[in-house]
């Protein structure tokens, strides 16, 4: 797996974005390429900004209990794997500005470190390592880049 806090995997994940264009088709899914691309930037809004509603403690025990460890761990995610309500995007949203924003979130994840991110309090699983933010961030990516062939 790659890891996001390195600067040459995070600029691989960066040339796959760039390889995107507004005509983009998934290879499999619903989402068009300006809703994944917004869809992706939701795990880092959670991180760097307040926008999304936390869970309360009785989901938190759930999230960790049966989803934390598919998440962070280094399988990757099948096709059409569940979505977490908040990680939906159903309205269109601007192909240049989501590409932007994650691209800059990528920029910024691997510029702060993985030092930064041990220990680091996730909004659904409580306490991370840097190599458990790495997997949830690395997977993701990769995931949903794959899916539109890039």
């Amino acid at each position: 797996m790659k890891n996001i806090f390195l600067k040459e995997d995070a600029s691989e994940y960066i040339d796959r974005i760039n390889q995107l264009s507004p005509d983009s088709k998934a290879l499999w899914g619903k989402m068009s390429v300006n809703q994944m691309l917004a869809h992706c930037n939701v795990s880092y809004e959670m991180v760097y900004e307040d926008i999304h509603k936390k869970p309360n403690n009785f989901i938190k025990i759930i999230l960790r209990l049966f989803v934390k460890n598919k998440v962070v761990n280094k399988k990757t995610y099948s096709k059409n794997s569940p979505t977490a309500p908040q990680f939906i995007v159903k309205d269109e949203r601007s192909f240049e500005i989501e590409k932007n924003r994650l691209i800059n979130y990528i920029i910024k994840t691997q510029e702060l470190g993985e030092d930064a991110f041990e220990g680091k309090i996730s909004h659904s699983f409580g306490k991370l390592s840097s190599k458990e933010w790495n997997n949830m961030f690395a997977k993701h990516l990769d995931h949903h880049l794959t899916q539109f062939a890039v």
